[in-house]
């Protein structure tokens, strides 16, 4: 019924047999909803313990609502908030944050998908003028769009820089368990220190449904004691919480839905194998002349530019998208699901089309 590999994004991939038996696990019986279920409340332990105990933690249905309504607990209509020109928010939330917030967003142009602490003085010049936007925040995504990671020093920087300046810092998190092993740590206080409120992905880390929304400093705590209020007027309450919470305990926990401890959690193993077949990717890739890599590989994609004529035939043996379609730069993504044999088959049939322009 559909294809058996996929470069197109890790949330074309199906989702491990662990995710579907937390689901099992979870659809037995009758239980509380909205949150009040047990599992959730164990969800509940289990962010305070990996993110700190002053975590508050609330789950909505996709990124889109994660980013925005974060943004909307924090922020008032005259506020802006700064970001990356390549963004999420910026590019691929169909105008969302200035509908449902009704501030406004400052995209600053960013080749590597970072912001740097130069980059955002400049915005904030007009301080205080009542007839300018005022920045009250900054938002990064960890990894970026372009899969490179911030540094634990870049975070710092920034971090610091929100502080001294009274903005909040959020971070879009789709692919945090992928930072997390790329920097070799299961310490995610480490990976989000600094931040104020934190998009945690689900979709984009195997699982089924659902994201959370994390508040993280004590600064957030009022924000994060109405965000329940936001949540609900904005449509993003689930009530059968127990099914995302049960999700999440796969994902995140050290243990199994029967309270089994697990030789270590879950996405670990499934990071470990998108990144381990991003760079077998990219390593094979290297070697062919006629193919650019665009970006680096810190995360769980290789950017690439391959000649035009190539496209539609790649395309029809694995599907990807075409990042820039004036560059044709094209974005290949690994998932938990991807197999060494789905990167060797692409990778022959790169080698072919390289092989047959020579000839020609």
């Amino acid at each position: 019924m559909f294809a058996s590999r996929g470069f197109g994004s890790d949330n074309h991939s199906g989702v491990p047999d662990a995710v579907w038996q937390a689901l099992q696990c979870a659809n037995s019986g009758f239980a509380p909803a909205y949150g009040t279920d047990q599992l959730t409340q164990r969800c509940d332990e289990m962010w305070r313990k990996l993110f700190g105990p002053e975590t508050k933690a609330y789950f909505v249905f996709n990124g889109t609502a994660a980013n925005v309504l974060s943004l909307a607990a924090l922020l008032r209509s005259h506020h802006s908030v700064l970001v990356s020109s390549m963004s999420h928010l910026h590019v691929d939330e169909c105008g969302a944050p200035e509908r449902v917030w009704g501030g406004k967003l400052l995209a600053i142009e960013a080749l590597d998908g970072k912001l740097r602490v130069d980059d955002l003085r400049p915005h904030l010049i007009r301080k205080g003028d009542q007839h300018h936007s005022q920045v009250k925040a900054v938002s990064i995504t960890q990894p970026t769009e372009v899969g490179t990671l911030y540094s634990r020093a870049e975070l710092r920087e920034l971090a610091e820089f929100c502080q001294s300046e009274g903005l909040w810092l959020h971070m879009d998190g789709a692919r945090l368990v992928v930072a997390a092993h790329r920097w070799g740590t299961e310490n995610f206080r480490e990976l989000t220190e600094g931040v104020d409120v934190l998009s945690f992905g689900g979709t984009k880390n195997a699982l089924v449904f659902g994201e959370a929304v994390l508040f993280l400093s004590p600064t957030s705590r009022q924000a994060a004691n109405e965000f329940a209020f936001v949540r609900k007027q904005l449509m993003q309450l689930p009530s059968k919480t127990r099914f995302i919470a049960a999700q999440f305990l796969a994902l995140l926990d050290d243990k199994d839905l029967l309270g089994q401890p697990l030789s270590r959690p879950n996405w670990t193993t499934w990071a470990g194998q998108a990144c381990s077949m991003a760079d077998r990717l990219r390593e094979g890739l290297e070697k062919i002349n006629a193919v650019r890599i665009t970006q680096k590989t810190q995360a769980n994609s290789v950017f690439a530019v391959f000649p035009r004529a190539w496209i539609k035939a790649l395309r029809d043996h694995t599907f990807f998208y075409v990042w820039d379609e004036s560059s044709f730069e094209c974005r290949l993504m690994c998932s938990w699901s991807t197999q060494s044999q789905h990167i060797d088959e692409f990778l022959d049939t790169v080698r072919r089309l390289a092989e047959t322009n020579n000839e020609g």
